[in-house]
C-alpha cells in the first residue's frame, strides 16, 4: 500500500484543497492529510479542531482518505505515517518558487520521501485561503470557493462583513 501525505494549515480548507486531495486520492491507496497543529508563518483564523472537522466533513466521500494534526516536521509526519510521497498542489509561478525551496530542503532531510506536485484544476486554481479570508472578513460571498460548513462559519464570524472594525456609540 502506499501512502502519501498532504500537509498544509488548511485555514480554512478550499475547494482547491479538495480538488487536490481527491486527485491524490485517485492515485495513491491511502492520503493522509496532515493539518499543522501550530503554524509558524500565521495566526490560524480556525481552531485545529475546526479546520480537522471542516476536513474530515468535506472529504468524508473519499474513503482512503484520512486527517491527522502534526506538529513535527514535515518528512517526520510523512515517516510517521510510512509515507512515500508528499503532494503539494501548485496553482500559480511563486507556488512553485516556494515549493521548491521546501521540495530541497525536505530532499535533505528525507531523500526516501519523493515529492509530487498536483496542479490545481483550472476552475479552482484563483483560490487561496488569504483570498478567501478576507472576502468573507469583508462579508463577501465564499459559497463557491470554500466547503458549506466554512462558509457557514465565516457568515457567523462576520455577519456584518467589517472586519476587525469597532462599533461606533451609537450604533
Amino acid at each position: 500500500m502506499i501512502t502519501a501525505i498532504c500537509p498544509g494549515s488548511y485555514d480554512p480548507v478550499t475547494n482547491g484543497h479538495v480538488d487536490v486531495i481527491a486527485r491524490a486520492a485517485g492515485i495513491f491507496d491511502r492520503v493522509v492529510v496532515g493539518v499543522v497543529g501550530e503554524p509558524r508563518h500565521k495566526q490560524p483564523t480556525f481552531t485545529i479542531d475546526e479546520r480537522v472537522a471542516f476536513l474530515r466533513d468535506a472529504l468524508a466521500h473519499l474513503p482512503n482518505v484520512e486527517v491527522d494534526v502534526f506538529r513535527e516536521l514535515v518528512v517526520e509526519f510523512a515517516r510517521r505515517w510510512q509515507a512515500k510521497a508528499i503532494v503539494k498542489g501548485l496553482r500559480v509561478i511563486s507556488d512553485f518558487e516556494w515549493e521548491y525551496q521546501m521540495n530541497q530542503l525536505n530532499r535533505t532531510l528525507a531523500p526516501d520521501v519523493e515529492t509530487v506536485y498536483v496542479m490545481a484544476s483550472p476552475q479552482v486554481s484563483f483560490v487561496s485561503s488569504s483570498g478567501v479570508k478576507e472576502i468573507a472578513e469583508f462579508g463577501g460571498d465564499v459559497s463557491a470557493l470554500v466547503p458549506e460548513p466554512v462558509a457557514r462559519r465565516f457568515r457567523e464570524l462576520f455577519p456584518d462583513g467589517r472586519p476587525g472594525t469597532p462599533e461606533k456609540p451609537g450604533e
